[in-house]
């Protein structure tokens, strides 16, 4: 016999889309209940967002240990102990892990329930033994590694984000399929540590970035050795654990001791009986703008709602639904505002529009202001001077900007806000920054807007002689 739940809403998932709303739910007064068959804090906290960045702040450090010369430091080949650099992964991820814990979510009043849920009909999800009854369901079930159909991969021992931080031994030459900001993030990192890294992908690494910028941070990975090899197909794969060879699409060959797979996200919707649900759904679970899915009492969010995939934009339409699911109001999730950062060594990050898509969107009302890192007296002293700000600007309001540098995802906080909010260029260039910051260069970026407009103007130098001459 199952057990009836019958709550104001289920939640399926708890990554940070499904925690975030549980949590904000529970505690406006709304009954919760939360189903997760795997870890709570999903993806992000587990094999994501927080191991990948833990394990880059290790490599920072050994880097720091190689090129400290021109600060009058005489550099050293650090001494790499790879396993301890894991257990460095491990102990940030059980810091956190009590932010997302069951123990912390009971205590918010929130009913969990740790067992992989189905659907058995339009109105009632089965999970643990429970059949939940809800006003309002939520999927929020994430996305998982996407292994493509490569022949031969089946045949070896393969690595993905959810396995790679279970390492112990350092690889002697990392071999990565896919050259976006999970492939190339890695690419670095191991490189860092110690390890030969060749990257073998299919079309233009970083290839969703703007170009220009990209390529700065392209320039940098390969500069301290990791081979990136573009428009090349992995094809055929064969060999066993610590003698693995590569084959291309252009008859390129590579052999590593490891291989880690890192072509894209696959959304979590095949354990759920979507069609017992009424729920319409491809790859990712088809939603409106509101979030909605063809069934009305049931919400999708996050990864498997098939937009954006980043644990900030399931935060977001976490954030969204509520509006709806417990005051009955409107609210739609847009797009535009949405940043993105990938995290190699200079970062590179991104909101809005890229260059070329305003100016294929926007035509000549678009414009372009740039300004260099080189031009920043901090990233002077610190002699971190590679990199760029470009931002699109249309009719006086920044429609996107891209930074390729130090600190570049931080940086990129003040263009989201201004985007989302609609600020123009001249709120951006009348803020103060202190000097000497890295914040300088989103001021000085808004003030090269008005450059043009300000100097070798002939109206303006009339008009400041005229001034001069009238006014005691």
């Amino acid at each position: 016999m199952s057990d009836r739940i019958d709550t104001d809403i289920c939640v399926i998932g708890a990554g940070s889309a499904g925690l975030s709303l549980a949590a904000g739910a529970s505690q406006m007064g709304a009954r919760v209940v939360l189903v997760e068959g795997h870890k709570m804090g999903g993806d992000c906290l587990n094999y994501g967002c927080i191991p990948s960045k833990a394990l880059i702040a290790a490599a920072r450090h050994a880097q720091g240990m190689r090129s400290g010369r021109p600060f009058g430091i005489t550099p050293v080949v650090p001494d790499i102990d790879y396993a301890a650099a894991m257990n460095h992964v491990r102990d940030v991820i059980a810091t956190i892990a009590p932010v997302d814990s069951q123990d912390r979510f009971e205590g918010l009043g929130v009913h969990v329930i740790r067992a992989h849920g189905r659907f058995v009909s339009p109105t009632a999800l089965e999970a643990g033994g429970h059949v939940i009854t809800a006003r309002r369901f939520v999927i929020a079930t994430g996305s998982s590694p996407l292994v493509p159909p490569i022949k031969g991969l089946d045949s070896v021992p393969y690595l993905t984000n959810e396995t790679l931080f279970d390492l112990r031994e350092r690889p002697a030459h990392l071999l990565i399929i896919g050259g976006g900001p999970i492939g190339m993030e890695m690419a670095q990192a191991h490189r860092r540590l110690g390890c030969d890294v060749t990257v073998i992908e299919g079309e233009t690494a970083l290839g969703r970035d703007d170009p220009e910028c990209a390529a700065i941070a392209l320039d940098r990975l390969r500069g301290e050795g990791v081979r990136i090899i573009e428009g090349e197909q992995a094809a055929q794969i064969g060999g066993t654990a610590g003698a693995i060879t590569l084959r291309t699409s252009a008859g390129t060959e590579v052999s590593g001791s490891h291989l880690l797979v890192a072509v894209g996200r696959k959304a979590n919707i095949d354990r759920l009986d979507l069609d017992r649900a009424g729920v319409d759904h491809d790859r990712t679970i088809t939603v409106g703008d509101d979030l909605r899915t063809s069934n009305r009492r049931i919400y999708a969010i996050g990864d498997v709602a098939g937009r954006l995939q980043f644990t900030h934009v399931a935060g977001y339409h976490a954030g969204v639904i509520l509006r709806p699911i417990l005051f009955g109001l409107p609210a739609r999730a847009r797009r535009h505002h949405i940043p993105w950062a990938t995290f190699t060594d200079p970062e590179l990050a991104q909101v809005g529009l890229t260059e070329a898509r305003a100016r294929e969107v926007h035509g000549n009302k678009a414009s372009c202001v740039r300004f260099a890192f080189a031009e920043n007296d901090r990233a002077v002293a610190e002699r971190r001077t590679e990199g760029l700000i470009k931002v699109s600007v249309v009719r006086g309001k920044p429609v996107g900007a891209t930074i390729v540098g130090p600190h570049a995802g931080d940086l990129l906080g003040v263009w989201a806000l201004a985007i989302a909010n609609g600020t123009k260029m001249s709120g951006i260039a009348g803020m103060v920054a202190p000097y000497p910051t890295w914040g300088e260069v989103n001021k000085r970026a808004a003030g090269a807007y008005f450059s043009p407009k300000l100097f070798d103007n002939p109206l303006v130098e009339r008009t400041v002689r005229l001034v001069q001459r009238i006014i005691p």
